[in-house]
């Protein structure tokens, strides 16, 4: 089986993630050298994290770099398999749907902080962390994405 970051589906999906990352923040989230396939293993492999969900009723993870499945300590067919809204405690799940309302209105927002929870229970907190839109080809929604560097247990 080929790695998660080498499929077409990701390959593609990786393109969208770059392409509305530029888009509303008029900057690049890795450096865009090489082909399509190189870029995914680029951001599969990025020292940072980066998640994306789907537009469901209840939004479905549909991509975590190495990065978010080392932090949330599950495999990508966990990962991939959860309500995005299950990443943050329930305590915590109303500032992030009030987050994600902000995003969908304004495209991105940009050095947001919040509480997220790993597999094991483990708490740690994201710091600056940039959230936005992605949209396919045609500018349609696909879903959202967030990416950060900075991240402490607690």
């Amino acid at each position: 089986m080929n790695a998660v970051y080498a499929r077409p589906d990701i390959i593609l999906h990786t393109q969208r993630l770059l392409n509305s990352f530029r888009r509303w923040t008029g900057r690049e989230l890795i450096e865009r050298t090489g082909t399509p396939e190189e870029q995914s293993l680029a951001l599969f492999k990025a020292p940072f994290g980066v998640v994306s969900d789907g537009t469901q009723a209840d939004p479905v993870l549909n991509y975590g770099n190495a990065a978010a499945l080392m932090l949330w300590v599950m495999t990508w067919e966990q990962l991939t398999g959860i309500p995005s809204r299950q990443t943050a405690e329930p305590v915590h799940q109303s500032e992030r749907a009030r987050l994600m309302a902000e995003v969908t209105a304004s495209g991105f927002i940009a050095n947001y902080k919040g509480i997220r929870i790993a597999s094991t229970g483990q708490r740690f907190a994201l710091d600056k962390a940039i959230v936005w839109v992605v949209t396919d080809e045609t500018g349609t929604i696909i879903g959202k994405a967030a990416t950060f560097a900075e991240w402490t247990k607690v």
